[in-house]
């Protein structure tokens, strides 16, 4: 989620029912050697509307991820949640480093890790993981009993391994046995694309808690629907047309407001998700993805609109 889940897209998840948001991956290293870096100070930026936020952070140096940590709680305050230690993630510049999910292949390093995190940084400290690293060597109990040994609070766990990427179906099996396998809250990921995935997750599962990636991309109202479906065993109506547009030009004006007039160039993605599936809509996204600005993005995304209400769509 690297590049989608900035501030502005969190904030929206937790007005519409997220329990729980969390930063982009932020590079301890990069912490540390680059301490005034404007993007690692963008990536660490909590909007008031979510916090307190869990904080991501990835590395393989026990003493500079413990350190910068520290230097996390102590600039954001009350602002971070925890600190979430990132062991899941599969992109190679990361495992290429011994970071991320390549730490499941050196578990004693992960525990070292998240020991000392655990012992400087003041909040409660998560690790995220995967099934494995690959489909021979899924060990993901044994190294969720380890985590938990060497201090982590909680532990979310991704149904897939490392070769895996994001190929093939999530075993939810795996997340269950971790559950069983721990005494600290776990939580489930991988192939949560509904609210309905929601509940069966935590059905099938037996998790504290579900996390949801992919499944808000254009879909923020995931979490709210999740809700009303677990409180009530019913699923209310998706959003309409009309809310997903006006919700797509809130978010391009918050990007903006947050990252400047060049965020309208991520804000395209978005927009995309956001009207996913609906009327004309591949039309609208070739034309929003040649937008040379967030005043034209925001104009097409008005004319689509308007399109759509005199076309006889209601609200």
């Amino acid at each position: 989620m690297a590049g989608i889940t900035e501030a502005p897209f969190r904030a929206i998840c937790k007005r519409l029912g997220a329990a729980l948001t969390y930063t982009e991956m932020v590079s301890a290293a990069g912490l540390h050697f680059n301490p005034a870096s404007r993007v690692s100070a963008a990536l660490l930026t909590v909007a008031p509307e979510e916090a307190p936020c869990a904080v991501q952070l990835f590395g393989s140096d026990p003493e500079v991820m413990a350190a910068q940590a520290q230097r996390v709680v102590e600039r954001l305050s009350s602002s971070v949640a925890l600190i979430d230690i990132n062991m899941g993630c599969p992109v190679s510049k990361i495992t290429g480093k011994g970071e991320g999910a390549a730490l499941m292949r050196t578990p004693d390093l992960a525990a070292r890790i998240v020991s000392r995190v655990a012992e400087r940084c003041g909040v409660p400290v998560s690790v995220k993981c995967r099934a494995g690293w690959a489909s021979d060597s899924v060990n993901a109990v044994e190294f969720a009993r380890l985590m938990t040994r060497a201090g982590a609070s909680l532990i979310t766990v991704h149904g897939r391994t490392r070769d895996q990427f994001y190929r093939g179906a999530a075993d939810w099996t795996v997340i269950s046995r971790v559950r069983d396998a721990v005494d600290i809250p776990v939580i489930g990921s991988g192939d949560v694309l509904s609210a309905g995935d929601i509940a069966r997750m935590f059905e099938l599962a037996g998790v504290h808690a579900v996390m949801v990636a992919r499944g808000a991309q254009g879909d923020p109202w995931i979490f709210e629907r999740a809700r009303f479906l677990l409180d009530t065993g019913t699923e209310p109506p998706p959003p309409s047309a009309f809310m997903r547009i006006d919700m797509a030009r809130e978010h391009g004006a918050a990007l903006v407001a947050f990252g400047g007039e060049r965020a309208f160039v991520r804000m395209r993605k978005h927009a995309g998700w956001y009207m996913t599936g609906l009327p004309g809509a591949t039309r609208v996204r070739e034309r929003v993805n040649a937008a040379t600005s967030h005043a034209e993005l925001d104009s097409i995304l008005a004319e689509y609109r308007q399109h759509l209400s005199d076309k006889g769509l209601t609200e």
